[in-house]
């Protein structure tokens, strides 16, 4: 059963109330699988034949790098929608691999439902087309970060991202475990190579807080 109320904070229904929402979905067919904390989800390449979203849990992505490194594109948990950008077009395969972090929840809709749902409702619509511009974006940057091979350069990228043009020091929300899982690397070769940068006057670190004390150096260092 679906749950309405959760459902309408997801990007793809947003500004859709949850009664509208339950009257919307009366009128497609549609599945709510579940799923246990560490159960596979979906398997990178397989057909993205349907839209998924999470109702309830939370799930993580992953994809093999060009060296056959497992790397954690992303985290994501209820009520975000999984691969919103790769169901349609010639090459509709999932990118990642997907799989449960807790129980899950998943809303499954055919392609064919999903398209009755765009037609049904022009904000749903809306939504859709801000959904896959927003993850073709986030995609084309997650491709630059993989495309830097050592890690002082992964750091760097990361740093300077998160701090833009106007700040400094950036605060760090993952614990360096996290850190490590997102880079591809281990957590004892993460920690190293901070230290390198520390003493190589690059960075700053005081707990979860990476001060960046030479911008221009960094920026030389993304380009080897």
């Amino acid at each position: 059963m679906i749950q309405p109320e959760i459902l309408c904070q997801s990007p793809i229904f947003r500004g859709i109330s949850p009664e509208e929402l339950s009257e919307l979905f009366t009128q497609i067919h549609f599945q709510v699988k579940t799923y246990q904390k560490n159960d596979l989800i979906v398997m990178g390449g397989e057909v993205c034949d349907r839209l998924l979203i999470i109702q309830s849990g939370s799930v993580k992505a992953e994809m093999n790098d060009y060296s056959g490194k497992t790397i954690k594109i992303e985290d994501l948990s209820a009520p975000q929608p999984l691969a919103t950008a790769f169901l349609f077009g010639t090459l509709n395969r999932f990118p990642v691999t997907v799989s449960a972090t807790t129980d899950v929840e998943m809303v499954s809709i055919p392609k064919p439902e999903f398209v009755k749902l765009l037609q049904l409702n022009a904000l749903i619509l809306n939504n859709y087309l801000n959904t896959i511009s927003t993850r073709a974006q986030f995609l084309s940057q997650k491709l630059k970060f993989l495309s830097f091979k050592t890690i002082k350069q992964k750091i760097a990228h990361y740093l300077l991202e998160k701090a833009g043009d106007r700040l400094q020091t950036v605060e760090i929300q993952q614990s360096q475990g996290q850190l490590a899982e997102m880079f591809g690397v281990t957590r004892p070769s993460l920690a190293r190579t901070l230290g390198e940068m520390c003493q190589e006057g690059l960075i700053e670190t005081d707990r979860r807080c990476i001060k960046i004390l030479d911008k221009n150096q960094m920026n030389q260092l993304l380009k080897g």
